[in-house]
């Protein structure tokens, strides 16, 4: 994930992420496999010129491949807190 970031960082787009749906800003998922396991990275650029990484999970969904409701809203509080952040930078 730490390769992915990076990436991200330069400012490419890694072919293992995806658009998340239903935000204010633009949220993109990490989305890694490893040892038969699923592994996402919840993450925004949309915010000035950082990168901000919003939650990391191990992915055990209950009820089908959605991203489970207790992660979306962790990452919906964690987007308020960095938009809160980045306006304070802009200040």
């Amino acid at each position: 994930m730490g390769h992915t970031l990076h990436l991200i960082q330069t400012g490419d787009t890694p072919k293992q992420t995806k658009a998340l749906t239903g935000f204010s800003v633009a949220v993109r998922e990490i989305r890694l496999r490893q040892d038969k396991e699923a592994y996402r990275g919840a993450y925004t650029v949309s915010l000035g010129d950082k990168v901000y990484l919003l939650h990391v999970f191990h992915k055990k969904s209950k009820s089908g491949i959605s991203t489970p409701k207790q992660d979306i809203e962790i990452i919906r509080q964690r987007l308020r807190q960095a938009e809160r952040m980045e306006a304070a930078r802009n200040e």
